[in-house]
């Protein structure tokens, strides 16, 4: 029987999203720009509106969050617990209209930042099912 796996090397299973992304500096840039387009474009200001100033600490949890999701270190889950986002969110309106709005900050930074089509796809979905899933209000 051959072995092809060269010595030293293991077989591995498929990358998870965090490592296609390119590991923590790519999750966390990520992050980084979805608030910059936030707070810059003016088809955001309602979703801009009921975030807590200064972002800092919101800027951290959505790496931490993104980092685990995309199956990577589960940083959000170590420091908060389970994400529980629709709760989470609960306090706040979410309708239509912000969730289009964070739709709109998230695809931007996709467009910008994933070039691998089928990956950037892949992410379009899935944060389309989240977003759709997060809305509370009519």
């Amino acid at each position: 029987m051959f072995n092809f796996l060269r010595a030293g090397k293991e077989a591995k299973g498929p990358q998870s999203i965090y490592d296609q992304l390119g590991g923590e500096p790519a999750v966390r840039a990520m992050a980084e720009r979805f608030y910059d387009v936030m707070e810059s474009a003016p088809r955001a200001k309602d979703l801009l509106a009921i975030h807590p100033q200064p972002m800092t600490a919101i800027r951290q949890k959505f790496f931490e969050f993104l980092s685990g999701w995309f199956g990577g270190p589960q940083l959000f889950e170590e420091k908060y617990g389970h994400p529980r986002l629709r709760a989470r969110h609960m306090p706040f309106t979410i309708d239509v209209k912000l969730r289009d709005q964070w739709l709109l900050c998230m695809y931007q930074v996709l467009d910008e930042q994933v070039h691998d089509e089928l990956l950037k796809m892949q992410l379009r979905q899935r944060f389309t099912q989240l977003a759709h899933h997060m809305i509370n209000s009519n």
